[in-house]
Order: C-alpha cells, then sequence, then structure tokens
C-alpha cells in the first residue's frame, strides 16, 4: 500500500475554525459527543459556469486524518483562550480529552482525478460526532481549493487541444501552500509540467523552464545574453525573444541556433510573453522554418486561460506550448469552490438511525437526509447519468432517478445498465484501507474520465447539464422530511 503524501511533518489537527472546537466542547459537555454522525462533503453549483468538475485533494485530507492529534503545545495554546467574561474557554478535562483523541471515523471517498456534479457527495464521514465536526474545516480546505484548480487546469488543457500546458503560476498563487497545491491539482487536471521545482520534488511532477527578461537584460545586447546561455546550457535552450524587439529576437535565437547545432545540440525553442501572440507566433513559426528549425517549438505566456487560448486558436496561432500561470493558480473569475459540509444522519451507539435534513428558504441550500453512495451508470462508453441513493435502502437494477431541484425532471434507467459505484472505503474505524494511486495513475483517471464525458457537457458556453437526481425514494424521503421539519418548526 503506498504511503500519503506527507507534506506536512506535524499534525494539522489545529488547523480549523474555532467554532469547530466550541461545537466539539458543548457535545462533550452535553454527553452527546459520542453520538454516531454521518456528514456529506458536496459542493452546489460547478465553477466556472462549466459542466463538470474533477475532485482533487483527497491525498492531502488522508495525510491530515493520519497525523490527526492534538499536541502538548496545541492544548497549552487552548487552555489560554478566554470566553467574554475572562474565564477560561474550555475546562480541563476537555482538553484532556483532546489530548488522547484517537480518531475511529470511517470514510468514504471519490478517488481523486473522477469527473464530479453538484449534490454528489466527494467525501462521505462516519464516527463519533465530535471526530466528524474536526474533520470538516481541514476536509473542505483540501478538497475545495484543489478541486477548483484540478477542474480549471482541465478546462485549459481542452482549450490547448493536445499542445502541452505548463503550469507557470508558482509567484502569484496564494502562498506556499497554494502554489504547492496548485501545481498538484494542475497536474492532475491535464498539465505536462510545473515551473514549481518544490512541487516536482514532493509530488515527481516534471518540471520546466528556462530563462526571464532580466537575463538578457543582464547583458550589453540580446545576441550576447542568448550566446552565454546557450555556452552555459547548451540543452536547454528555448529563449524569450521579447525583451526589446520580438521578431528581431527571434531571428537573433535563429543565429545562436546554428551555432548550437554545429556542437551537437539544438535548438528547443523560443518564448513569446507578450503583444500580439497570433501574429508574432505566425512570423516566428515563418522565420524559424525558413532557417532550418521547423522542430523548434514555440512557447507563449501572458496571462492565458482557457478563453484566450481558444481564441488564438481559432486565429491560426502558431504555438505548441501553452505557460498558463496567474489565471490558473489564483482560479481566476471564480476565486472558491462552495463546497459544503452537512450532517445527514445521527444515531446513539448502535441504534437507529434518526436522518437529518437542512431545510433553508434557499432551495439550492436544503440537504439531503441519508448515507448515501452515488452509482454512475454508463452505456456504448459514455456516462449518462449519476443517481444518489441511500445505503440502507439500497439501489434496484433499474431506477428513477429524479432531480432535487426540479421534481419534474426525471430519468429512467433501463435494467441491466452498467454502472460503478463511486465512494469507495479509505478509512475504516480510523484506520487507512486505501490503496492510494500515484499521481501519474490519478492524472490519467482525471483523462479518461473526461473522455467519457459527452462532448455538450464539456464546453466552455453554456454546457449541457449533465443528468444527477435522487433515487425515487430517497427524494420522496427527503420531502417527507422537509415537511415535516417546517411543520415542527411552525408550531
Amino acid at each position: 500500500m503506498q504511503s500519503s503524501i506527507h507534506i506536512y511533518k506535524q499534525s494539522l489537527a489545529m488547523l480549523t475554525d474555532l467554532y469547530q472546537l466550541t461545537m466539539a466542547y458543548a457535545y462533550w459537555k452535553s454527553q452527546i459527543g459520542q453520538k454516531e454522525a454521518v456528514f456529506d462533503l458536496f459542493f452546489r453549483r460547478n465553477p466556472f459556469g462549466g459542466g463538470f468538475s474533477i475532485t482533487c485533494g483527497l491525498a492531502y485530507v488522508i495525510d491530515i486524518v493520519k497525523s490527526f492529534r492534538f499536541d502538548s503545545d496545541d492544548v497549552e495554546y487552548l487552555a489560554g483562550l478566554r470566553g467574554s467574561d475572562d474565564q477560561p474557554l474550555f475546562e480541563a478535562a476537555f482538553l484532556d480529552y483532546l489530548h488522547s483523541l484517537q480518531l475511529q471515523c470511517s470514510i468514504d471517498a471519490i478517488p481523486e482525478g473522477t469527473v464530479v456534479f453538484p449534490q454528489e457527495p466527494l467525501i462521505r464521514v462516519q464516527g463519533p460526532l465530535i471526530q466528524c465536526q474536526l474533520l470538516e474545516t481541514p476536509m473542505l480546505n483540501s478538497i475545495n481549493f484543489q478541486t477548483l484548480i484540478a477542474t480549471k487546469a482541465a478546462r485549459v488543457c481542452r482549450a490547448a487541444q493536445d499542445d502541452p500546458v505548463i503550469e507557470f503560476g508558482l509567484r502569484r498563487a496564494h502562498g506556499i501552500d497554494g502554489g504547492l497545491a496548485v501545481s498538484r491539482a494542475a497536474y492532475i487536471g491535464g498539465c505536462a509540467s510545473t515551473s514549481n521545482v518544490l512541487a516536482g520534488k514532493l509530488f515527481g511532477i516534471p518540471i520546466k523552464g528556462t530563462h526571464a527578461h532580466s537575463w538578457v537584460m543582464a547583458f550589453d545586447d540580446e545576441q550576447e545574453a542568448f550566446a552565454k546561455y546557450a555556452e552555459i546550457l547548451p540543452n536547454n535552450c528555448i529563449f524569450l525573444v521579447d525583451t526589446y524587439d520580438t521578431l528581431e529576437g527571434v531571428r537573433r535565437a535563429v543565429q545562436i541556433g546554428k551555432s548550437l547545432r554545429q556542437r551537437g545540440h539544438e535548438l528547443l525553442g523560443i518564448r513569446l510573453d507578450s503583444g500580439d501572440l497570433a501574429y508574432l507566433s505566425i512570423h516566428a513559426r515563418k522565420i524559424l522554418d525558413e532557417a532550418g528549425f521547423p522542430d523548434a517549438v514555440i512557447v507563449a505566456s501572458n496571462d492565458l486561460d482557457e478563453h484566450i487560448i481558444s481564441s488564438l486558436k481559432s486565429q491560426g496561432a502558431a504555438i505548441n506550448v501553452w505557460g498558463v500561470g496567474t489565471k490558473l493558480s489564483t482560479a481566476y473569475d471564480q476565486p472558491a469552490m462552495g463546497g459544503v459540509y452537512k450532517m445527514t444522519a445521527l444515531r446513539d451507539p448502535g441504534g437507529e438511525w434518526c436522518y437529518k435534513t437542512k431545510v433553508s428558504e434557499q432551495s439550492i441550500k436544503t440537504t439531503t437526509p441519508g448515507i448515501h453512495q452515488v452509482r454512475r451508470y454508463r452505456f456504448q462508453d459514455k456516462f449518462v447519468a449519476d443517481v444518489i441513493y441511500d445505503t440502507l435502502t439500497g439501489l434496484h437494477d433499474g431506477c428513477t432517478i429524479v432531480d432535487p431541484s426540479d421534481m419534474t425532471r426525471r430519468k429512467q434507467i433501463p435494467k441491466s445498465t452498467q454502472f460503478e459505484e463511486l465512494l469507495v472505503p479509505v478509512f475504516r474505524d480510523g484506520e487507512c484501507v486505501y490503496d492510494a494511486p500515484s499521481i501519474n495513475e490519478i492524472r490519467d483517471r482525471a483523462a479518461r474520465q473526461l473522455a467519457l464525458l459527452d462532448p455538450s457537457i464539456r464546453r466552455f458556453t453554456n454546457p449541457h447539464q449533465y443528468p444527477v437526481g435522487l433515487e425515487k425514494r430517497l427524494f420522496d424521503l427527503r420531502t417527507a422530511q422537509i415537511l415535516r421539519v417546517r411543520a415542527v418548526n411552525h408550531e
């Protein structure tokens, strides 16, 4: 079994919101903390106005859960917190409880690299109420951001078609952790490599890079700068040509390329980082080809995203490799995923389950009771529908799925339709039982999953809505519970 990624060398139990700890204390004080609970982690809308998402971040979750503990200095810090009356916020016995806490939760999750959709539980957590509650914030922190970035990367790579995309976002990413998470998630989403050396070391992602404008400006002229770089790194020559005059820079790169060839090396390519990338790449391609360098690639950067890349493609840009930084690493135009973590069931240990529903005046925020699994159906090598169902009720061969936001939208799944269950065991009673795949296996899974989606769902503008719904009995249960909760709370 492959070990987890071990990004962090200490427990991240304190990576949480204060209200998780105050609720945990109140559960403990009320003597309900050992009730058995079930929570779902899910999101309500696909990001970027798209038709799909790619789940990512589970490896971080595994890392966090495996090392979860409150160390002595953690409880010492918590002992110093004060309430509004200047008295300790937590009593000593509760802090002793935290200090000795060992997770006993069972966790099921959809594997990383899987295409997923709104309302589907990406992770299901079952265990003592206090422990389930304490896992909320770190899980959301890991899954929300990496799912967002993996999805953005998949969109960018789709726009680039078969061209490689290099993730260039470290300098604009949101801190060190953000930079590492971006590189990992972007690679899973389809990027071919990253400029982030630490990510390359930690995750085994291929790294790429050449030089910046400062290298050229450090010399008296561009020709000298290219020549010196080729002298020192003849096996890594992609020249940034837009420091002064882009097309003249291409011609100078060609001259150095000829001298490289005489020494048994090749000019790998040039990079364009400003200006009219379509116009410049077309003319640069002509210069390179006429000089005998048809295999030299043209790399483009400069605030690219899926929409700009699509536009450049439609203009016939002669670009072979795309360096995408800021708009990928910051998930430009949607800064957050919006995933949530909601209780769906509760019981006394060994007792009967009491299903839980959060009712809201916003229908999209009303939750679904039960202990859920997601079944994905396929027909003729295409995904055709997903059904969310209650594991205690089970699912018939052939079923009706109902859109939870519009009961008139229903889909009948014929008997004997091929399917797979998406949530798989990751932890059982606190012990990891998951054979974690490598990052390349996760990346390959994402590519295969995307290929099984209808093209109408992958398109950027007004994508078709993939059918996801509740199994009819679960939908009926949810409706009855909503009516019951509203009736009780209006008495």
